[in-house]
């Protein structure tokens, strides 16, 4: 048989080699029709006499399968959607059947007496690594990454590995991988038993022939007489050990906001009561019924969907020809210049490291190669490797190494001034092609580009703290910003693999005024005597990574102060509510500038002790009773300020797509993610609804919480903004 997207090649020996490798695509993905050609391989292969034993591969190099198709994964969703409101039980009904699909085939895989061994040659993730786990061996190439991620986009591993993941491991370890959504080496996995061999990916294929040759049973053990669980029975001493830590881990890693987590729990500790077959019925049912909540839907469209889109240039001018990016100048050598030119170098292009004095810009190159050391040592870069990186970073003085460049990166002090005056330096010996960006996280881009002859070329990368971790950039077009200048930040940023959201310019774009409003409800809790501990509490368990406090502490808090000045410098005294300034003068006054002067709104002691929240905070205002404080108000005003904040972003016209106010809002600071980011959390709890939560927090806390106009009007007209700000009509434009 001939299938279009695998090759069945038997060898003498009588083993089958099914290679994967999907015509026109980088990667392998699961479409319908992939997942069903690998169903009638299965047959195939267990109905041929001459065939002992089967190896499934990717003709991919470094990817055996990314996972899920977004068309198939869009189309699931909206199938549903547009029959539940004509017939809801079938429309269940036929959302688990398709819900099961995949789980079943593999099951199949697994129960046809003839053995498979996967062979896993790169990345292997989602329902890839759950073949490679229904398979009977499993083989990995040394640099191959696994795992199940299903978590992180809402929903949960459903096609066997809330299963086979705990009756392979102790059930503690596979419930933290399930949970974390962990991404697996080739060596983590084989030290966790997930994996039975690790070898040089030139001897994959041939080392999983040799396993089958020396003989792989068809029979997994759990469908054998007998099987032990590797923690022991659920109703036991063992398990009795077990489960009550079971709900501490849960609590811990979710805050309860996650119903895909909670639907991991029940599946696992039910699922290890039941022989296989009935488990993977759980595990289906449960599937369902997360993928029809709001979280789910939510997550998948941002984190899934959205997410990969704008990475791969939804926003970028199509009529723009491709940048051959080859050089990059990045002016300032301190913490934030020297991670970009970190993360340029790791995308392979040389970088030319500007400051004004040598020795700063040696500094400079220096965080590179601590982070490189790092790497290293922790065997995530290999020596070659992190030494051809620091070849491609030449620190100096000389601005004339920049002739060359087709970008230039700006990173210098947050002062416009001072900005202009490295602009004009840079324009002196700047090609005339080249583009010119500024890393600002505050100063509109327009006032910026006036130091600069040629607007059209000017433009705004902001890149988040720190560099080399956080995936986001938030690309600003000033008035004049031409379409090149676009399409060159975002070729850019594609080179280091970052996400980009593009915003049109407005003082503190769109990440920062959200997390300035994050903060500013902060201080405004603090001025009511909030406990602090509170105050950080209920952010966390609203669904923030870092309370607003220690995330000042994070950013500084003498930058709060500087960006308060230039604000009233710019908007007049009104700008900025005094009791802020006056709490933040009072901090920096005390030198507590946050964590890098070692004392902020936290203490932090020599390691290994840990940071503590600073007690003389509580002595600054007067204190309520925390039993008068509702806790579950504290958590809305943290979302519901930061919302109303992109909300107001769009109205504006600043952001013009939805799905980068929620990308932004979730890769640039870590907005409840289990909501889908700013605009979802609005447009998932309904805008009426929202409007209304907005009204109730007005009355108690002031004009703040008033909702704008613009969602008094969608609450009129029964509006959600992924509908008002038509995503594909935006990519339609910059196409």
């Amino acid at each position: 048989m001939t299938y279009e997207n695998f090759t069945v090649e038997t060898d003498a020996d009588g083993i089958a080699l099914v290679t994967w490798d999907m015509p026109g695509r980088s990667m392998n993905v699961f479409t319908d029709e992939a997942t069903g050609e690998i169903d009638a391989i299965i047959d195939q292969i267990a109905a041929d006499d001459a065939v002992k034993g089967a190896v499934i591969t990717s003709g991919k190099k470094g990817s055996f399968t990314g996972g899920a198709d977004l068309k198939s994964v869009s189309a699931m969703f909206e199938d549903f959607y547009a029959e539940v409101g004509r017939n809801n039980d079938a429309a269940i009904a036929t959302l688990f059947e398709r819900a099961g699909r995949m789980s079943w085939i593999w099951r199949k895989l697994e129960t046809c007496g003839k053995p498979f061994v996967a062979a896993i040659n790169g990345t292997c993730m989602g329902g890839g690594f759950e073949l490679a786990l229904a398979s009977h061996a499993r083989i990995a190439a040394r640099s191959a990454k696994m795992g199940l991620p299903e978590v992180k986009v809402g929903i949960l591993p459903g096609a066997g590995g809330t299963q086979r993941v705990p009756r392979m491991m102790d059930t503690q370890g596979a419930l933290q991988m399930l949970m974390k959504g962990s991404t697996l080496s080739a060596d983590d996995a084989l030290k966790m038993g997930l994996i039975d061999a690790v070898v040089e990916e030139g001897e994959l294929v041939s080392a999983a022939k040799e396993m089958l040759k020396k003989g792989v049973s068809p029979v997994k053990p759990w469908d054998e007489d007998r099987f032990k669980l590797p923690s022991g029975p659920v109703y036991s001493p063992a398990g009795a050990k077990v489960w009550p830590a079971v709900a501490s881990l849960y609590r811990k890693e979710t805050s309860d906001n996650y119903p895909s987590a909670k639907a991991i729990v029940k599946c696992v500790y039910e699922g290890l009561l039941l022989p296989m077959d009935t488990a993977l019925k759980v595990e289906q049912r449960y599937f369902t019924e997360v993928l029809r909540t709001t979280e789910a839907r939510m997550m998948i469209r941002s984190l899934f969907v959205s997410s990969q889109a704008l990475a791969k240039g939804a926003r970028r001018p199509k009529d723009v020809p491709a940048t051959d990016l080859k050089k990059i100048g990045v002016i300032g050598a301190g913490f934030m210049g020297a991670g970009i030119a970190y993360v340029a170098a790791m995308g392979g292009l040389e970088v030319v490291l500007i400051d004004q004095e040598q020795a700063a810009a040696d500094k400079g190159k220096g965080h590179s190669q601590k982070l490189v050391e790092g790497a290293v040592s922790k065997g995530r870069m290999k020596q070659e490797k992190g030494e051809q990186l620091l070849s491609r970073i030449t620190a100096t003085t000389d601005y004339g190494q920049l002739a060359d460049a087709g970008l230039v990166i700006e990173a210098v002090f947050e002062d416009r001034d001072v900005k202009a005056e490295v602009t004009k330096k840079v324009a002196e010996v700047l090609s005339k092609d080249a583009i010119y960006a500024s890393n600002t996280s505050t100063i509109p881009i327009t006032s910026l580009a006036t130091a600069f002859p040629d607007q059209d070329r000017f433009i705004g990368i902001h890149f988040f703290s720190p560099v080399d971790r956080m995936q986001l950039t938030e690309v600003i077009l000033g008035e004049k910003t031409g379409d090149k200048a676009l399409a060159v930040a975002l070729d850019f940023i594609r080179v280091i693999k970052k996400t980009p959201i593009v915003v049109n310019d407005s003082r503190g774009f769109f990440a920062n005024r959200c997390v300035l409003r994050y903060m500013n409800e902060a201080y405004d809790m603090l001025v009511e005597g909030v406990p602090p501990a509170m105050i950080e509490n209920a952010a966390k368990f609203a669904g923030m990574p870092v309370g607003p406090l220690a995330l000042n502490d994070e950013t500084a808090v003498d930058l709060s102060q500087k960006i308060m000045k230039a604000t009233m410098r710019d908007m007049g005294e009104d700008a900025v509510d005094p009791r802020h300034f006056q709490l933040v003068e009072t901090m920096v006054g005390g030198g507590r500038l946050g964590r890098k002067a070692g004392k902020g709104f936290y203490d932090y002691p020599e390691k290994p002790a840990k940071k503590k929240l600073w007690p003389g905070l509580k002595e600054m205002f007067e204190q309520k009773d925390p039993e008068t404080i509702d806790f579950e108000e504290l958590k809305q005003r943290f979302l519901v300020t930061m919302a109303l904040e992109a909300a107001r972003t769009m109205a504006e016209g600043v952001v013009v797509d939805p799905r980068e106010a929620d990308i932004g809002s979730i890769f640039g600071f870590g907005f409840a993610p289990y909501t889908g980011g700013t605009i979802s959390y609005i447009d998932g709890m309904g805008v009426k609804a929202f409007v209304a939560l907005c009204e109730k927090l007005e009355a108690r806390f002031g004009e703040r919480f008033a909702p704008i106009p613009l969602l008094k009007e969608m609450a009129d007209k029964g509006e959600t903004f992924y509908q008002r700000f038509d995503p594909a009509g935006v990519s339609a434009r910059a196409a």
